[in-house]
């Protein structure tokens, strides 16, 4: 007889390759055809809702890591909540306005705007963005992302571009929209205006200039030629200087240099004496900036005054305490020139060249026209100095080219009059991490008016109309008619029809008598259009709900999404969108370094895919602190392919070990079950909870290390190496074995359950081969809950595995010296050293399997024992001969006539089973 044919092996049909490249795009679209999407829908329907309303990616290229970093954190997120006791549907969206689209049109797609109608130009956009979703959605669903994708939510259509002027008007009504010229950040790269969040800080070399002007009335305290120093990075501004701001509080002298008097703040006379390098420097005379108030100097190169004025403004951080005032291109510069009663000059077009208000720079590119100014001023003996410094400075973060303050007629959100109302619901939020609570209140508390026009063609208009005197209109009736309009024809007709078609019938105002109107022509800030999801999508969609109960989005939309969201909506409900805040932050190279084309460092997600599969780069996001920073290189994907690998053999094994088994007539209930294995089963419960309570905290991490750890050294070590000797040997129906297989089944039921969040395909892979599941899907199940199982002796437990270690040890060091080979060829003698550790081992039945033993035995002595931290430990090669069928050497060998290659147990189960 050959003995092999009589174990019990392992039998599965389940590869041991994951092939997931391969695999997971059939497996995605039998995802689609069985609609399990919508039947996850249907399962928890009636159910508490919990609604992650998805932040909109910008539909314009292929996806790069951080969006797959973004999406597959929504995704586990959406999963876990639906097999937790919520109904938690997804509807993605997308952002489709804005200027890189108009861009891509005309870089990519050679459209030539001038040779179309504005409408014409705007339906290329809107095709083009489409296009964009499309292949986007495409890319998202290879991540596995499970989701309502046939009916996203798109910032372009009718029923979204409604919603977002319902808000508008909403603000508009309470006062909060208006229409005012101040210096805003302005992108002649882009030729529009831009709010915050669209500016990014880089380095930039500009020229360091301290400028002289020459008093012509020094309000009786300054003598006329003395001379104010300024000092600024930004010459070409210096056309557009109507004033020079002092801080009434601040001490002033006037220093004598040579033939020349200076006037400079008394606290950076040494810094500017040692910069202009003036020799033997005298003060002849100090004085308060109050004192100087309204005193006149004259412009370096122009026929006109330059004013003194006092604004609390001015620091002594660096410069010279006198501060050059172009009131058309600075904030402060703007708010004390108004106080004075001056214009804001601002002398440049929307390309940031030069106009003829002022004379000698006309047609000239602002950069440019820095040398020119400084020649000029060179020529009229009052440059001081000039070098040059490299300073952090604002730039387009579309075109990323410096931006410049230019002061325009814009439409603003009066953030100040909400502000506080905004400041008490960020202080309701849960935030993850907790710094992002301080984060978004310091923005909102700092912020300015929110610019919200933009120059440009692609985006929802402003709906507003003009008079024939200029003013504005914006009425409930105009609002709601353009919102109607918006839904029957989209936001085209705006473009397509004038002013008096797109006005409610009859419609009559004291602005214009003769019942002639304009309209609006700037478009709205993108980041209105997302901001306003909450109107267009919470309170829409079938199962969602405002506030949401989450939004997760990258730490960048701090002063994006998450601001421009709980803007409009405490503009309009008085409460903030979202209940819970997760950021998380971007994704570096293997080397901490930001991707860049340049660097060669860039990882694409479609690469991951073709290379590992979806679910290994998902197994890499749930294993980081997403909430900071994160790495990823193809060194780390390996190590978490190796990971993965452990996982899936750790799974087919006990799918192996499984094949007979059915759980309906199979299973050993809590009661009758052997020890060991509700040991396990106990141990499972603990993970059970911790990965519970991890995932509630939205952390996935400690997920990832702990059932990986389980699988490694719980399972693998321990549980899945010494229970062979049961598996394999006893026969099918032995209560031992039904007894194991009844742990292994609830332990990989349960594990596949955990992961299915993190892991879908595969764990969809793994549930379609456990033994009498009646889901067709992991997905249409709950998480199992943490249980307690009766009677059990935990602290037995836990200490026997800890003098496990000390024989283990004693193991490995006799098989170093040689003493065994395998841990079976060993036969150990145990001497514990204290009470409880014996008690414990007499009472361990089975010991040397739980051992991997021959022979294990409990003694009070033992001569050449080794000392360990439980017990004293001998190890030695066992006497007897190895039992050919189950390899454990046994003095009982030879006994059976029958079967003399094997142990006496092995024999009976021969004789029993496999003869007639």
């Amino acid at each position: 007889m050959d003995y092999k044919d009589t174990l019990l092996m392992p039998k599965t049909k389940f590869k041991m390759r994951g092939n997931l490249p391969n695999k997971e795009p059939k497996r995605q679209e039998l995802w689609e055809e069985n609609e399990i999407y919508e039947k996850v829908q249907e399962r928890t329907k009636g159910r508490p809702s919990f609604v992650l309303h998805d932040g909109p990616p910008y539909a314009n290229g292929d996806l790069h890591i951080g969006h797959a970093l973004n999406k597959i954190l929504k995704d586990i997120i959406v999963r876990q909540k639906s097999m937790s006791g919520y109904h938690a549907p997804y509807v993605p969206g997308w952002d489709t306005h804005g200027l890189p689209i108009e861009t891509a049109l005309g870089k990519n797609k050679k459209v030539d705007r001038k040779k179309m109608s504005i409408s014409e130009f705007r339906q290329k956009c809107a095709e083009y963005a489409l296009g964009q979703v499309d292949g986007q959605r495409s890319q998202f669903k290879q991540l596995g992302v499970r989701g309502d994708w046939d009916n996203p939510y798109l910032t372009l259509t009718k029923d979204f571009e409604a919603a977002q002027i319902q808000v508008f008007g909403e603000m508009a009504k309470k006062g909060y929209i208006y229409k005012g010229l101040k210096p805003v950040y302005w992108s002649p790269s882009s030729e529009s205006a831009l709010a915050e969040a669209e500016i990014e800080y880089h380095d930039k070399r500009s020229p360091s200039i301290y400028v002289s002007f020459n008093v012509t009335d020094g309000k009786g305290v300054l003598d006329e030629g003395d001379k104010i120093i300024i000092w600024t990075t930004t010459p070409w501004t210096i056309p557009a200087n109507l004033g020079i701001s002092l801080h009434p509080d601040l001490d002033y002298v006037v220093a004598k240099v040579g033939g020349d008097n200076f006037v400079v703040a008394h606290e950076l006379f040494e810094t500017v004496a040692d910069e202009l390098s003036w020799e033997n420097p005298e003060v002849i005379k100090t004085f308060k900036g109050k004192e100087v108030d309204k005193a006149v100097a004259k412009h370096p190169f122009y026929d006109r005054d330059s004013i003194v004025m006092l604004g609390k403004h001015v620091t002594t951080d660096a410069g010279t305490g006198c501060v050059h005032t172009a009131p058309g291109h600075g904030e402060d510069d703007f708010f004390v020139g108004k106080t004075y009663g001056l214009e804001a000059l601002s002398p440049l077009d929307d390309k940031g060249v030069f106009t003829e208000q002022a004379p000698g720079f006309e047609g000239m590119f602002y950069d440019d026209a820095n040398k020119v100014v400084t020649e000029k001023l060179e020529q009229n003996n009052a440059l001081l100095k000039m070098s040059f410094i490299t300073h952090s400075y604002p730039h387009d973060w579309r075109t990323k080219k410096p931006t410049i303050f230019r002061a325009t007629s814009q439409w603003f959100a009066s953030i100040k009059d909400f502000r506080q109302d905004i400041l008490d619901e960020i202080k309701e939020i849960n935030w993850y991490p907790s710094w992002g609570e301080t984060r978004l209140y310091n923005m909102v508390r700092d912020r300015e008016d929110w610019c919200i026009s933009r120059q440009r063609t692609w985006g929802v208009p402003i709906p507003v109309f003009y008079g024939e005197d200029g003013t504005p209109i914006i009425t409930d009736e105009t609002i709601n008619h353009v919102s109607n309009l918006f839904a029957e024809y989209g936001s085209n007709v705006w473009f397509e029809r004038e002013a008096k078609d797109l006005l409610p019938e009859g419609f009559t105002s004291e602005h214009s008598p003769n019942g002639k109107f304009t309209k609006e022509t700037d478009i709205m800030d993108v980041w209105f259009d997302s901001g306003s999801s909450h109107q267009a999508v919470l309170l829409t969609r079938e199962g969602h709900k405002r506030p949401a109960d989450l939004y997760l989005e990258g730490s960048d939309q701090y002063r994006g999404w998450f601001n421009s969201s709980i803007s409009t909506s405490v503009a309009v409900t008085g409460k903030a969108p979202y209940k819970n805040i997760v950021s998380h932050g971007f994704v570096l190279d293997g080397n901490g370094r930001k991707m860049s084309k340049s660097l060669g460092n860039v990882i694409f997600p479609s690469k991951v895919l073709k290379q590992y599969g979806a679910d290994i780069l998902r197994l890499w996001v749930a294993s980081v602190d997403y909430q900071a920073d994160v790495r990823i290189s193809d060194d780390i994907l390996r190590q978490i392919s190796e990971s993965y690998r452990k996982i899936r053999n750790t799974f087919r094994f006990m799918l192996g070990n499984l094949a007979d088994f059915d759980p309906k007539t199979d299973r050993v209930e809590d009661a009758d079950l052997e020890e060991v294995d509700r040991y396990m089963l106990n141990r499972l419960q603990q993970l059970v909870a911790s990965v519970r309570e991890s995932y509630d905290r939205f952390e996935y991490s400690p997920i990832y290390h702990s059932i990986h750890n389980f699988c490694a050294v719980d399972l693998s070590s321990f549980y899945l190496d010494f229970a062979k000797d049961i598996l394999y040997i006893e026969a099918a129906d032995n209560k031992r074995r039904r007894s194991l297989q009844t742990g292994y089944y609830e332990i990989l039921k349960t594990l596949v359950q955990l992961l299915s969040p993190i892991i879908p395909h595969t764990a969809d892979e793994v549930w379609e081969f456990i033994p009498g599941v009646e889901a067709e899907s992991v997905q249409l199940t709950d998480m199992p809950e943490p249980r307690k199982l009766a009677d059990f002796d935990e602290e037995k437990w836990t200490h026997f595995m800890k003098v496990r270690d000390d024989v283990l040890k004693a193991l490995e060091e006799a098989r170093n010296e040689k003493v065994i080979g395998k841990s079976l060829e060993a036969r150990v003698t145990i001497v514990p050293k204290d009470e409880d550790t014996k008690k414990v081992l007499e009472s361990m039945e089975y010991l040397h399997q739980l051992l991997i033993v021959s022979e294990a035995v409990v003694a009070d002595t033992t001569e050449g024992a080794k000392e360990y931290r439980y017990v004293d430990v001998t190890v030695e090669n066992h006497p007897g001969e190895k039992c050919e069928r189950c390899w454990v050497s046994s003095d009982t060998v030879g006994e059976d006539h029958d079967h003399p290659e094997l142990c006496t147990r092995c024999a009976g189960i021969v004789k029993e089973n496999y003869t007639a």
